[in-house]
């Protein structure tokens, strides 16, 4: 087992407070975690259908697909900084442009659609690829702690959003999203996103010379069935944490909760996915990460059946949610870990990038199907069924993943 190497986080403690902030602050997070506190009050103020609804999500991940593919070239052409800092601003602008909606349910489409390419710079690549470079020996736990951004996004998005739009109206609530990028992450972006990465204990300028990491090219990559393992294994995953993240507070409401309620609920997501990335992310850097990556994903599994057969039973559907929470605070860091493990820091910023889009191309298509099962069985219990399934087969599929690969050094790390 590996020694705590202090010195890692004493190095780079500045990169983990810009890269959590900026995971919380991203565009993915910002509309994923808010839109299950949203979906009522469209229903109700736009005459949408929940089914209808569900497919914004679908719009939302083909952006993703698209935006994940152009960061990780554009951080290697322009650097991190200036895309990040420009991708800050111009996704305030997108997620206030959202307020202006027509009546037409395809503006909710396309709004969700160019969001995350307005805001191509702030998604999870950047934020891994960044940490990535600055840790190693603690580098899954490190990637654990900027991505549990994304579990204090989803404490405290439900009550922002609910809280704007009771008091004012939903635009409220697309305008409280659109401030946060521009007054929590672009001040820090501004002071610590610096064209240095560390080289031992000094820092070395920044260099786009990737080609001596040790690792190999994304063509290799899509000829190993490792990489297909890992990405079939997370999209299951992924799509069933994305279903049931977007629909629980409105479950919990058809269950008799309140909006304020069901969103106190949901907010217990957001802590035990901040507890199950730290706890998994220290693990990992210790002990084979997909024996532990499974343990983790398969929670979820149990969440799925305690929603399809307890009765409004308040304590149940908390445990439940801490449960999904669970399992989704394991994906995204397991997804960047097991990539910069399992083939190196090469051409990660490709590798990772066609990662992302793939398993979000799968995850696309849940909420379509979700919202179709909803609309035929007016209930929950498709998806519940259909996620259980997934949560089962997914997590199973790591263990076949093997021991790590041994890369030759032929540098030290740099841009």
């Amino acid at each position: 087992m590996k020694n705590f190497n202090n010195m890692e986080f004493k190095r780079g403690w500045r990169v983990l407070i810009l890269a959590i902030v900026g995971v919380a602050t991203s565009s993915s997070s910002l509309l994923l975690y808010s839109f299950s506190s949203m979906i009522i009050p469209l229903e109700q103020a736009m005459g949408w259908g929940r089914s209808e609804l569900q497919a914004a999500i679908t719009a939302l991940s083909l952006g993703t697909i698209v935006a994940s593919q152009l960061a990780g070239w554009l951080n290697l052409r322009y650097g991190l900084r200036a895309v990040t800092l420009v991708s800050l601003v111009t996704l305030s602008l997108s997620l206030y442009l959202l307020t202006h909606m027509g009546g037409s349910i395809w503006s909710l489409y396309l709004g969700f659609f160019l969001v995350p390419l307005a805001g191509l710079g702030t998604l999870q690549i950047t934020w891994s690829h960044l940490v990535n470079l600055w840790f190693e020996e603690n580098r899954g736990f490190a990637l654990a702690i900027i991505l549990s951004g994304s579990g204090l996004a989803a404490i405290a998005l439900p009550l922002l959003t609910t809280w704007s739009i009771s008091r004012w109206n939903w635009q409220a609530g697309f305008f409280a999203l659109g401030l946060l990028p521009v007054i929590f992450a672009l001040p820090l972006a501004l002071r610590w996103l610096l064209p240095v990465v560390p080289v031992g204990r000094a820092a070395a300028p920044m260099s786009n010379d990737v080609s001596r990491l040790p690792g190999i090219v994304l063509k290799e990559a899509l000829r190993s069935w490792r990489f297909w393992i890992c990405n079939l294994s997370m999209t299951l995953v992924v799509a069933c944490v994305v279903g049931m993240v977007t629909n629980i507070v409105p479950l919990l409401q058809d269950r008799g909760l309140t909006a304020t309620q069901a969103s106190q609920v949901f907010s217990t997501f957001g802590i035990s996915l901040i507890l199950g990335r730290l706890v998994v992310g220290y693990l990992i850097d210790r002990l084979w990460a997909p024996g532990v990556a499974a343990l983790a994903l398969l929670m979820p599994a149990f969440a799925c059946l305690i929603f399809a057969f307890a009765e409004n039973n308040l304590l149940l559907f908390t445990l439940a949610t801490m449960l999904v929470g669970i399992g989704a605070g394991a994906e995204f860091d397991i997804a960047a870990f097991l990539i910069a493990r399992y083939f190196g820091m090469r051409d990660y910023g490709r590798l990772f990038g066609a990662h992302l889009g793939l398993i979000t191309a799968g995850a696309a298509t849940a909420p379509l199907l979700f919202g179709a099962l909803f609309s035929m069985t007016d209930s929950y219990s498709g998806l519940l069924g259909f996620s259980f399934v997934c949560f089962v087969v997914g997590p199973l599929l790591l263990l076949t993943l093997g021991g790590y690969p041994v890369f030759k050094r032929e540098a030290l790390p740099a841009y």
